[in-house]
């Protein structure tokens, strides 16, 4: 078995600045997040742009106003870190300050570039609408085209833009194969989260499939009668990030796939992790909050399925940073 060498990537101090790949990239990403923060700051202002009469989000004004200045902050951030990504002053910072951020923008924005698509091809090929007849209108369908496809813009830009930052900053992490790792580079705290991670993710992964195949354990009443094929696709996509996030972090931890090159299961640890931790949170905050009438909360069993979702992001992306430093220390 051979060691692949550890050689510290050399710092990049280019003077002539990012290129022009990545100055269009940083352009794009930035422009991609003017629709959506438009509609949120006259949301915020308390325009209607977008908003049906009847809408659920009417009926809390305060609650929004609120949940969309978090959200305009969020979105900000992506200019922050196309900002960070693109500038020679950007390769100089703290590995944990673009490391967090980008890991969380990823985690939220991949499961929409996955699932939008794909919510769009089974319309197209079934026919099945996006809301069931008599539901209460949320927002106008073109709000939806609108956002999504931004957020679908942002994510390959900042990802392309990720990619050219680590492959410059820290590609010695991830050189050679699976099998190039020694014992002593998975360590104790790898396994110990990788299986605790695979043994709680059989519980979201149950639920979610469950989900998705059209049963209604768990789920609460309101949620039963608007279930659309969209529900389902995002059920099935949901479960697929968890077995996505658990495989990786459990290849590196045994060192299975011996062949595969080291970044294939790092990149599926990262970016699973980050889809069912992220959303996890994110799924869980809106279970918690108040909702109107009573069988429009999250059950309990929904909110516990979101709970151990995010517990099992975490500790999957735990694992893959302890390797991580270890591999570059």
């Amino acid at each position: 078995m051979t060691e692949t060498p550890l050689t510290p990537a050399l710092p990049v101090t280019d003077p002539a600045g990012p290129g022009r790949t990545r100055t269009v990239l940083c352009a794009v990403a930035i422009a991609s997040c003017v629709p959506y923060l438009s509609l949120k700051t006259a949301w915020i202002a308390g325009s209607r742009i977008g908003i049906p009469d009847g809408s659920v989000l009417l009926e809390h004004r305060a609650l929004m106003a609120v949940a969309n200045s978090v959200t305009v902050l969020m979105d900000g951030a992506v200019i922050v870190l196309a900002l960070l990504l693109t500038q020679v002053w950007g390769r100089r910072v703290p590995a944990w300050l673009p490391a967090v951020p980008l890991w969380i923008a990823g985690g939220l924005l991949l499961p929409i570039m996955v699932g939008f698509p794909v919510q769009l091809l089974t319309h197209a090929f079934t026919g099945a609408p996006s809301r069931r007849a008599g539901d209460k209108p949320f927002l106008d369908e073109w709000v939806f085209g609108v956002v999504y496809t931004g957020f679908i813009v942002q994510g390959l830009a900042l990802g392309t833009l990720f990619v050219l930052y680590a492959r410059e900053r820290w590609s010695h992490v991830w050189r050679g194969r699976v099998w190039d790792l020694p014992t002593a580079a998975t360590g104790r705290t790898l396994k110990v989260t990788a299986v605790a991670a695979a043994v709680l993710a059989l519980f979201p992964a149950t639920m979610r499939l469950l989900w998705a195949c059209g049963a209604t354990t768990g789920l609460s009443a309101t949620r039963i009668e608007q279930r659309t094929a969209d529900f389902y696709v995002l059920e099935g996509i949901s479960a697929v990030f968890v077995a996505v996030a658990v495989t990786g972090v459990l290849l590196i931890a045994f060192r299975r796939g011996r062949a595969l090159p080291l970044r294939t299961p790092l990149a599926m640890a990262w970016l699973g992790s980050g889809a069912v931790g992220c959303w996890g949170v994110w799924l869980l905050i809106a279970a918690v909050l108040p909702g109107g009438e009573e069988g429009e909360q999250a059950s309990g069993l929904m909110a516990l399925t979101y709970a151990v979702g995010m517990i099992v992001g975490l500790l999957v992306v735990t694992g893959t940073v302890s390797f991580l430093r270890r591999r570059g220390a």
